[in-house]
């Protein structure tokens, strides 16, 4: 039996599926765009958790302030501008016109300022520029002004900022709701509405064109300029099984499949029907996090000892087994970005077993176990634990590997129990280069302790230095900042990077005009060349 045919099982599965989300000759229309992502919708609220499924459907469904270009200059999105005043403290900002919500009433000001609250408590930038702001106030219906204590220009790094948490605007009502109190009515203002009643959490999510939506009138440039939704449909399809995946674009049942899994490459490459794009501005960094507040990652030496066990090679080869769409890095910011750096970064990339080993001896490790949470149905997060558990075993660790989905680790990595009674000691994911590349904003560079990502490392002097970069108006002055971060960081193995791929997406070849941009969006794409 050939890759090109399914067993008998899956193809029961896969007929059985197909039934349950109505796929049809009918159904399979020109306008609408059936997309594999690449985790379950399970979550609607835009500014909750990091997980990129839950901001690539933000991304549908609402909009942002500002945005970042091509050429990753800060574009006004929903403002019209802004202006700076004399000082550099207060920044104005007025809407353009035609702005609506997707229930029909009016985007004013009043619901940006409490948009920008609830997620300036929720995200790493947005704590920052909290901790420098003076006040925040509606001028009128269309326009707002934020004043800082001092001259900063954090609120347009922050209302740009594309990933990871992203800064969407709310109506009012839904902004209002406390953090941590998750919003469940889908009400935005973007390119897309959610279909609610079509929605089935973990099955499929359905969005349509918002025949209201006022696009701007440049042309598409990154997350900036015109929104134009061209199809009037968009469909994410769950399939954890990614041999069905593959079928289902190969017969016409799915266009889109948005991270293809390495392995299944070669099914593809000389297929007429479909194309095959390489997203490096959607790549990511692997890396594994470690939870400071249980032993025995409570002690530093113990922390060091992993860093030192974990090989990148190793990591990426089991991941993505082609080297053509990865490489390893030694920089806790990316390589390849403004603040690239192999400072501290010695024992990073090449794992070494023997040095672990007389750490944990230094350390007078006593065996505790160490607790990974290892998501199964993710094929790029499911390759990575077993292969640093195996190293992490060779370096003198006791490891416990438990498996479960993604949407389980979410919920479990927030818990601060001790691993026996539901916690973790490891868990890990990767973070986009968008968002691991400003140290103001990287969710694992923020080391404030409690409102810290989870693993909560708390160091007063990762903080200042954090604070020193959102303040400097100097290059130069930022990148040593960052350097020294990112030896404090390394130090202390805050994060352990594990290496840095690329995304490739592929479309049936009547799917065209997908944005090249650090998201996967959907406005701008044509299918048929409608």
């Amino acid at each position: 039996m050939t890759r090109l045919k399914l067993p008998l099982q899956r193809y029961v599965r896969y007929a059985l599926m197909a039934a349950s989300l109505g796929f049809s000759s009918t159904m399979a229309q020109a306008e609408t765009i059936n997309a594999v992502m690449h985790a379950s919708l399970r979550s609607l609220d835009p500014n909750i958790t990091t997980a990129y499924i839950v901001r690539d459907y933000a991304y549908m469904v609402y909009d942002t302030l500002l945005a970042l270009d091509a050429d990753n200059k800060v574009q006004p999105q929903m403002a019209e501008k802004w202006d700076v005043s004399a000082d550099g403290k207060t920044y104005t900002f007025v809407l353009r016109d035609g702005l609506k919500w997707h229930d029909g009433q009016p985007v004013k000001a009043e619901d940006c300022v409490a948009s920008i609250q609830r997620w300036a408590q929720l995200d790493k930038l947005g704590q920052v520029m909290n901790s420098l702001l003076d006040g925040i106030k509606v001028i009128d219906d269309k326009s707002f002004a934020m004043t800082f204590k001092q001259p900063t220009a954090i609120a347009l790094q922050a209302l740009s900022k594309s990933s990871g948490v992203a800064p969407f605007m709310l109506p009012k009502r839904l902004a209002s709701q406390p953090p941590g109190e998750p919003i469940k009515e889908a009400i935005g203002s973007g390119p897309f509405k959610f279909v609610a009643g079509e929605y089935r959490p973990g099955v499929q999510a359905v969005f349509e064109k918002f025949a209201d939506y006022a696009p701007r009138s440049e042309p598409a440039s990154g997350l900036a300029g015109g929104k134009v939704a061209k199809v009037d449909r968009v469909k994410w399809i769950s399939m954890p099984d990614t041999m069905t995946s593959v079928n289902a674009l190969l017969s016409g049942e799915v266009d889109f499949i948005e991270d293809l899994p390495m392995d299944l490459l070669p099914m593809l490459e000389n297929n007429d029907e479909v194309t095959l794009t390489e997203y490096k501005l959607q790549g990511s960094q692997n890396v594994a996090r470690l939870n400071f507040l249980q032993p025995p990652f409570d002690n530093k030496l113990i922390r060091q000892a992993a860093l030192v066990a974990m090989d990148q090679e190793a990591v990426l080869q089991a991941q993505s087994g082609n080297p053509k769409y990865y490489h390893t890095c030694a920089a806790f910011f990316g390589c390849d970005t403004p603040y690239a750096s192999d400072a501290g970064a010695a024992d990073l990339v090449k794992g070494n077993p023997a040095k672990a080993a007389a750490l944990l001896k230094q350390a007078n490790y006593d065996g505790t176990p160490i607790v990974i949470l290892h998501a199964t149905d993710v094929q790029s997060l499911a390759a990575m634990p077993p292969v640093f558990a195996q190293a992490l075993r060779q370096a003198g660790f006791k490891v416990q590997l438990q498996a479960m989905d993604w949407q389980t680790v979410t919920v479990r990595r927030a818990s601060k129990e001790k691993p026996a009674n539901g916690g973790w000691n490891i868990f890990s994911t990767y973070n986009t280069i968008a968002d691991i590349s400003d140290p103001v904003g990287s969710i694992t560079a923020a080391a404030n302790g409690p409102k810290a990502w989870f693993g909560w490392p708390d160091f007063p002097a990762a903080e200042a230095l954090r604070l020193k970069i959102a303040l400097s108006t100097r290059e130069e002055e930022k990148k040593d900042y960052a350097e020294q971060l990112q030896k404090i960081l390394l130090d202390e193995a805050a994060a352990i990077p594990l290496g840095e791929r690329s995304v490739v997406t592929a479309r049936r070849a009547t799917v065209k005009d997908q944005v090249n941009t650090t998201v996967p969006v959907f406005w701008n794409m044509t299918k048929n060349g409608g």
